[in-house]
């Protein structure tokens, strides 16, 4: 089993084989995507649908699967308003003060465990041995299910909890984004020929449709594409 977060410029030999990639429609997940289609791999896109305050970005997601022509793209449906303790499931305002030090009421408990567990089921059922997810340590919200130790952590407790790991058959887990700032992932989505538009990062959308600006999520994406020189084709009201 195997973590790997290397650097998402230098390409890996072309191989043709099967991943699955963790596809949200964000900015992140876009990029990681375009990562492993350069990289050779026949693109898996898993989408979760858990009933989240900012839908957008499913659609998101589909336009994104299909500009990479992925071989197929699963929209899982998960509702995790039944659980809530979130305020994207939850009935609680999205902060919209700036990011700060704590983990904001952003945090979907569990969200990125629950994922990579349904992202790994999907991997072992298709023969899949490669698993990709955008998360990112430098330029995020601080939350915990985004640090490298949990994705070495899963990848270890992925050998554990499958047949193909118990058989010898590892996983590895590719977070390409791990160590990039935001400005360096707006960079990657241009130099991999993207249109940053399709991406969706807003985590409270307006009812014209517009990004609204000031949520942690477009306030990093906004100061990330500045700080690369770099437009940001996003419509935000504030």
């Amino acid at each position: 089993m195997q973590s790997n977060s290397d650097d998402p410029t230098v390409s890996a030999p072309g191989t043709g084989r099967s991943a699955v990639v963790l596809l949200s429609g964000g900015l992140d997940s876009m990029v990681t995507a375009g990562l492993a289609r350069e990289r050779g791999f026949a693109i898996n896109a898993l989408t979760i649908d858990y009933n989240q305050r900012h839908r957008r970005e499913l659609d998101a997601a589909r336009e994104i699967a299909a500009v990479l022509e992925a071989r197929r793209h699963v929209v899982l449906p998960l509702d995790l308003r039944q659980f809530g303790g979130s305020a994207l499931t939850d009935d609680i305002a999205v902060p919209k003060d700036g990011v700060g030090d704590d983990i904001p009421v952003t945090y979907v408990p569990a969200r990125n465990l629950v994922f990579l567990s349904l992202t790994l089921a999907w991997a072992e059922a298709i023969g899949a041995r490669d698993i990709f997810i955008g998360v990112n340590a430098l330029d995020y919200s601080g939350y915990p299910d985004c640090r490298p130790e949990f994705i070495e952590g899963f990848a270890r407790l992925a050998e554990l909890a499958t047949k193909a790991g118990a058989e010898g058959e590892g996983f590895t887990i590719h977070a390409p984004l791990q160590y990039l700032g935001k400005a360096e992932i707006a960079a990657e989505a241009y130099r991999l020929g993207f249109d940053p538009a399709m991406s969706w990062s807003c985590y409270d959308p307006q009812p014209d449709g517009a990004a609204c600006g000031l949520c942690d999520s477009c306030r990093l994406r906004r100061e990330g594409f500045a700080k690369a020189g770099l437009v940001d084709p996003t419509r935000y009201a504030a």
